[in-house]
Protein backbone atom coordinates (compact mmCIF):
# COMPACT_ATOMS: atom_id res chain seq x y z
CA UNK A 1 0.00 0.00 0.00
CA UNK A 2 1.55 3.09 -0.82
CA UNK A 3 1.71 6.43 1.81
CA UNK A 4 -0.76 9.09 0.94
CA UNK A 5 0.42 12.73 1.26
CA UNK A 6 -1.49 15.74 1.25
CA UNK A 7 -1.05 19.28 1.51
CA UNK A 8 -2.01 21.61 4.15
CA UNK A 9 -5.04 22.63 3.44
CA UNK A 10 -6.27 18.72 3.05
CA UNK A 11 -4.52 17.86 6.35
CA UNK A 12 -6.72 20.36 7.82
CA UNK A 13 -10.25 19.38 6.31
CA UNK A 14 -9.27 15.83 7.48
CA UNK A 15 -8.63 16.70 10.81
CA UNK A 16 -11.63 19.06 11.29
CA UNK A 17 -13.66 16.50 9.56
CA UNK A 18 -12.63 14.19 12.05
CA UNK A 19 -13.30 16.22 14.92
CA UNK A 20 -16.27 16.95 13.32
CA UNK A 21 -19.31 15.22 15.02
CA UNK A 22 -21.99 14.57 12.36
CA UNK A 23 -19.31 13.43 9.86
CA UNK A 24 -18.62 9.60 9.88
CA UNK A 25 -15.33 8.07 9.22
CA UNK A 26 -16.75 7.10 5.94
CA UNK A 27 -17.18 10.35 4.44
CA UNK A 28 -13.20 10.72 5.13
CA UNK A 29 -12.61 8.00 3.43
CA UNK A 30 -14.77 8.47 0.39
CA UNK A 31 -13.12 12.11 -0.32
CA UNK A 32 -9.54 11.49 1.22
CA UNK A 33 -9.15 7.63 0.65
CA UNK A 34 -8.32 6.57 4.46
CA UNK A 35 -9.91 3.89 6.35
CA UNK A 36 -10.39 4.21 10.11
CA UNK A 37 -7.18 2.64 10.95
CA UNK A 38 -5.38 4.70 8.45
CA UNK A 39 -7.40 7.78 9.77
CA UNK A 40 -6.42 7.26 13.13
CA UNK A 41 -2.30 6.85 12.23
CA UNK A 42 -2.58 10.00 10.20
CA UNK A 43 -4.21 11.76 13.30
CA UNK A 44 -1.50 10.45 15.54
CA UNK A 45 1.09 11.94 13.09
CA UNK A 46 -0.34 15.31 12.48
CA UNK A 47 -1.50 16.10 16.12
CA UNK A 48 -0.01 16.42 19.67
CA UNK A 49 -0.03 13.77 21.77
CA UNK A 50 -2.41 15.11 24.41
CA UNK A 51 -4.67 16.15 21.37
CA UNK A 52 -4.92 12.86 19.21
CA UNK A 53 -5.46 11.32 23.03
CA UNK A 54 -8.24 13.57 23.55
CA UNK A 55 -9.74 12.83 19.74
CA UNK A 56 -9.41 8.70 20.35
CA UNK A 57 -10.95 9.27 23.76
CA UNK A 58 -13.96 11.41 22.16
CA UNK A 59 -14.18 9.33 19.18
CA UNK A 60 -14.18 5.99 20.65
CA UNK A 61 -17.47 4.29 20.32
CA UNK A 62 -19.20 7.35 19.07
CA UNK A 63 -22.35 5.71 16.95
CA UNK A 64 -22.54 8.80 14.81
CA UNK A 65 -18.99 8.56 13.61
CA UNK A 66 -20.01 5.14 11.71
CA UNK A 67 -22.68 5.29 9.36
CA UNK A 68 -23.99 1.57 10.06
CA UNK A 69 -24.29 2.40 13.57
CA UNK A 70 -26.01 6.17 13.16
CA UNK A 71 -29.99 6.24 13.41
CA UNK A 72 -31.21 7.28 9.92
CA UNK A 73 -32.66 10.39 11.62
CA UNK A 74 -29.63 12.16 11.80
CA UNK A 75 -29.28 14.48 8.96
CA UNK A 76 -25.87 15.68 7.63
CA UNK A 77 -25.65 19.41 7.36
CA UNK A 78 -22.68 22.05 6.73
CA UNK A 79 -21.84 24.76 9.23
CA UNK A 80 -21.83 28.16 7.92
CA UNK A 81 -18.23 28.08 8.07
CA UNK A 82 -17.58 24.53 6.86
CA UNK A 83 -16.20 25.67 3.45
CA UNK A 84 -14.47 29.01 4.55
CA UNK A 85 -10.72 29.71 2.91
CA UNK A 86 -8.09 29.48 4.74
Amino acid sequence: MSKQTFNALDTSRIIEMAWEDRTPFEAIEQLYGLNHSQLVNFMRKEMSEGSFKTWRKRHNGRVTKHLKLRSPDILRSHCKTQYKPR
